[in-house]
Protein backbone atom coordinates (compact mmCIF):
# COMPACT_ATOMS: atom_id res chain seq x y z
CA UNK A 1 0.00 0.00 0.00
CA UNK A 2 1.37 3.41 -0.93
CA UNK A 3 1.74 5.80 2.02
CA UNK A 4 1.87 9.61 1.78
CA UNK A 5 3.33 11.49 4.76
CA UNK A 6 2.52 15.10 5.67
CA UNK A 7 3.65 17.50 8.39
CA UNK A 8 0.20 19.01 8.96
CA UNK A 9 -3.30 18.40 7.60
CA UNK A 10 -6.69 19.58 8.73
CA UNK A 11 -7.71 15.90 8.75
CA UNK A 12 -6.15 12.87 7.09
CA UNK A 13 -9.64 11.54 6.41
CA UNK A 14 -10.92 14.76 4.84
CA UNK A 15 -7.78 15.03 2.71
CA UNK A 16 -8.09 11.43 1.53
CA UNK A 17 -11.78 11.82 0.67
CA UNK A 18 -10.98 14.89 -1.44
CA UNK A 19 -8.06 13.08 -3.07
CA UNK A 20 -10.35 10.26 -4.18
CA UNK A 21 -11.95 12.67 -6.66
CA UNK A 22 -8.67 12.55 -8.64
CA UNK A 23 -8.97 8.75 -9.00
CA UNK A 24 -5.67 7.79 -7.30
CA UNK A 25 -4.34 4.24 -7.37
CA UNK A 26 -5.70 2.26 -4.42
CA UNK A 27 -5.05 1.10 -1.77
CA UNK A 28 -3.63 4.34 -0.41
CA UNK A 29 -2.78 5.63 3.07
CA UNK A 30 -2.28 9.15 4.43
CA UNK A 31 -0.29 9.93 7.60
CA UNK A 32 0.14 13.35 9.24
CA UNK A 33 2.37 14.54 12.07
CA UNK A 34 -0.42 16.82 13.29
CA UNK A 35 -4.07 17.53 12.48
CA UNK A 36 -5.87 20.81 13.01
CA UNK A 37 -9.44 19.55 12.56
CA UNK A 38 -9.49 15.81 13.21
CA UNK A 39 -12.73 13.83 12.91
CA UNK A 40 -14.16 11.35 15.41
CA UNK A 41 -17.29 9.26 15.82
CA UNK A 42 -20.77 10.84 15.95
CA UNK A 43 -19.41 14.09 14.43
CA UNK A 44 -17.10 14.64 17.39
CA UNK A 45 -13.65 16.11 16.92
CA UNK A 46 -10.54 14.07 17.64
CA UNK A 47 -8.02 15.89 19.82
CA UNK A 48 -4.90 15.97 17.66
CA UNK A 49 -1.80 16.51 19.75
CA UNK A 50 1.61 16.33 18.12
CA UNK A 51 3.45 13.04 18.55
CA UNK A 52 0.43 10.81 18.08
CA UNK A 53 -0.67 8.77 15.08
CA UNK A 54 -3.10 10.23 12.55
CA UNK A 55 -3.76 7.79 9.71
CA UNK A 56 -6.41 7.30 7.03
CA UNK A 57 -6.49 4.64 4.34
CA UNK A 58 -8.69 3.85 1.35
CA UNK A 59 -9.59 0.42 -0.01
CA UNK A 60 -11.76 -0.53 -2.95
CA UNK A 61 -14.96 -2.20 -1.81
CA UNK A 62 -14.41 -5.08 -4.21
CA UNK A 63 -11.04 -5.78 -2.55
CA UNK A 64 -12.46 -6.33 0.95
CA UNK A 65 -12.80 -9.80 2.53
CA UNK A 66 -15.70 -11.59 0.86
CA UNK A 67 -17.64 -12.14 4.09
CA UNK A 68 -17.16 -8.67 5.63
CA UNK A 69 -20.38 -6.70 6.06
CA UNK A 70 -19.72 -2.99 5.67
CA UNK A 71 -21.70 -2.29 8.85
CA UNK A 72 -18.97 -4.09 10.80
CA UNK A 73 -15.93 -2.66 9.02
CA UNK A 74 -15.04 -0.55 12.09
CA UNK A 75 -14.95 -3.66 14.28
CA UNK A 76 -12.87 -5.56 11.72
CA UNK A 77 -10.18 -2.91 11.24
CA UNK A 78 -10.14 -1.88 14.90
CA UNK A 79 -9.46 -5.48 15.84
CA UNK A 80 -6.66 -5.78 13.28
CA UNK A 81 -5.08 -2.63 14.75
CA UNK A 82 -5.48 -4.10 18.22
CA UNK A 83 -3.81 -7.35 17.14
CA UNK A 84 -0.97 -5.38 15.55
CA UNK A 85 -0.30 -3.52 18.80
CA UNK A 86 -0.61 -6.69 20.89
CA UNK A 87 2.10 -8.27 18.74
CA UNK A 88 4.42 -5.57 20.11
CA UNK A 89 3.36 -6.19 23.71
CA UNK A 90 0.42 -3.83 24.23
CA UNK A 91 -2.56 -4.78 26.39
CA UNK A 92 -5.17 -2.77 24.46
CA UNK A 93 -8.60 -4.24 23.70
CA UNK A 94 -11.48 -3.29 21.41
CA UNK A 95 -14.51 -1.59 22.93
CA UNK A 96 -17.44 -2.17 20.62
CA UNK A 97 -17.41 -1.12 17.90
CA UNK A 98 -14.47 1.13 17.04
CA UNK A 99 -12.36 2.16 20.04
CA UNK A 100 -9.20 0.78 21.61
CA UNK A 101 -8.99 0.97 25.38
CA UNK A 102 -6.50 0.40 28.17
CA UNK A 103 -8.45 -0.51 31.30
CA UNK A 104 -11.19 2.17 31.38
CA UNK A 105 -9.54 4.85 29.21
CA UNK A 106 -9.65 5.31 25.46
CA UNK A 107 -6.34 5.20 23.60
CA UNK A 108 -7.49 5.05 19.94
CA UNK A 109 -10.53 5.47 17.73
CA UNK A 110 -11.52 4.24 14.27
CA UNK A 111 -14.05 5.82 11.91
CA UNK A 112 -15.16 4.38 8.56
CA UNK A 113 -17.06 5.87 5.64
CA UNK A 114 -18.15 4.74 2.20
CA UNK A 115 -17.16 7.08 -0.63
CA UNK A 116 -18.49 5.78 -3.93
CA UNK A 117 -16.87 2.38 -4.47
CA UNK A 118 -14.28 2.97 -1.74
CA UNK A 119 -14.02 2.34 1.99
CA UNK A 120 -12.21 5.14 3.85
CA UNK A 121 -10.97 4.46 7.39
CA UNK A 122 -9.46 6.98 9.77
CA UNK A 123 -7.39 6.15 12.85
CA UNK A 124 -6.34 8.33 15.77
CA UNK A 125 -3.95 6.69 18.24
CA UNK A 126 -2.39 8.32 21.30
CA UNK A 127 1.25 7.28 21.31
CA UNK A 128 2.67 9.65 23.89
CA UNK A 129 0.29 12.53 24.50
CA UNK A 130 -3.28 12.51 25.74
CA UNK A 131 -5.80 14.67 27.54
CA UNK A 132 -6.87 13.76 31.08
CA UNK A 133 -9.81 11.67 29.88
CA UNK A 134 -7.76 9.59 27.44
CA UNK A 135 -4.88 7.14 27.76
CA UNK A 136 -1.61 6.82 25.88
CA UNK A 137 -0.31 3.60 24.39
CA UNK A 138 1.36 1.35 26.96
CA UNK A 139 4.37 0.51 24.78
CA UNK A 140 7.01 2.59 23.05
CA UNK A 141 7.11 1.93 19.32
CA UNK A 142 7.88 4.18 16.35
CA UNK A 143 4.81 5.49 14.60
CA UNK A 144 6.17 4.34 11.25
CA UNK A 145 6.50 0.76 12.51
CA UNK A 146 2.88 0.69 13.63
CA UNK A 147 1.71 1.98 10.25
CA UNK A 148 3.89 -0.50 8.36
CA UNK A 149 2.75 -3.55 10.31
CA UNK A 150 -0.91 -2.50 10.52
CA UNK A 151 -1.15 -2.00 6.77
CA UNK A 152 0.63 -5.32 6.17
CA UNK A 153 -1.94 -7.05 8.36
CA UNK A 154 -4.78 -5.35 6.49
CA UNK A 155 -3.41 -6.61 3.19
CA UNK A 156 -3.60 -10.19 4.47
CA UNK A 157 -7.38 -9.85 3.95
CA UNK A 158 -8.32 -12.16 6.78
CA UNK A 159 -11.91 -13.32 6.59
CA UNK A 160 -14.42 -11.65 8.91
CA UNK A 161 -15.16 -15.00 10.56
CA UNK A 162 -11.47 -15.36 11.47
CA UNK A 163 -11.34 -11.93 13.09
CA UNK A 164 -14.78 -12.18 14.70
CA UNK A 165 -14.10 -15.56 16.30
CA UNK A 166 -11.29 -13.92 18.28
CA UNK A 167 -13.16 -10.74 19.08
CA UNK A 168 -16.17 -12.66 20.35
CA UNK A 169 -13.99 -14.34 22.98
CA UNK A 170 -12.86 -10.91 24.20
CA UNK A 171 -16.23 -9.16 24.11
CA UNK A 172 -16.67 -9.71 27.87
CA UNK A 173 -14.19 -6.86 28.35
CA UNK A 174 -16.99 -4.49 27.23
CA UNK A 175 -19.13 -5.26 30.27
CA UNK A 176 -18.47 -2.00 32.10
CA UNK A 177 -19.10 0.26 29.10
CA UNK A 178 -22.04 1.77 27.24
CA UNK A 179 -22.87 2.40 23.59
CA UNK A 180 -24.92 5.24 22.12
CA UNK A 181 -28.14 4.56 20.23
CA UNK A 182 -30.78 7.14 19.30
CA UNK A 183 -29.35 9.62 21.81
CA UNK A 184 -29.51 6.98 24.55
CA UNK A 185 -26.71 5.24 26.41
CA UNK A 186 -27.24 1.48 26.52
CA UNK A 187 -25.18 -0.81 28.82
CA UNK A 188 -23.04 -3.30 26.95
CA UNK A 189 -23.42 -5.64 29.93
CA UNK A 190 -26.92 -6.39 28.59
CA UNK A 191 -25.81 -6.83 24.97
CA UNK A 192 -25.58 -10.03 22.94
CA UNK A 193 -22.93 -9.91 20.21
CA UNK A 194 -24.34 -11.34 16.99
CA UNK A 195 -22.27 -13.13 14.35
CA UNK A 196 -22.41 -10.18 11.95
CA UNK A 197 -20.95 -7.86 14.60
CA UNK A 198 -24.24 -6.20 15.53
CA UNK A 199 -25.66 -6.11 19.05
CA UNK A 200 -29.01 -7.28 20.38
CA UNK A 201 -29.76 -5.15 23.40
CA UNK A 202 -32.99 -4.25 25.17
CA UNK A 203 -35.07 -5.27 22.16
CA UNK A 204 -32.95 -3.33 19.65
CA UNK A 205 -30.60 -4.58 16.92
CA UNK A 206 -27.69 -2.14 16.70
CA UNK A 207 -25.05 -1.95 13.98
CA UNK A 208 -21.82 -0.04 14.38
CA UNK A 209 -22.15 2.29 11.37
CA UNK A 210 -19.10 4.28 12.42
Amino acid sequence: MKILFFKTLASTQTYLKELLATKPTLPLAIVADTQTDGLGSRNNSWVSQKGNLFLSFALRLDSLPSDLKLESASIYYSYILKETLVEFGSKVFVKWPNDLYLKDAKVAGMITNIVGDTLVCGVGLNLQNSTKSYASLDIEIPREKIVEEFLKNIEKKLLWKQVFSKYKLEFYRNQNFFTHFKDTKLPLSKAVLENDGSLSIEGERIYSLR
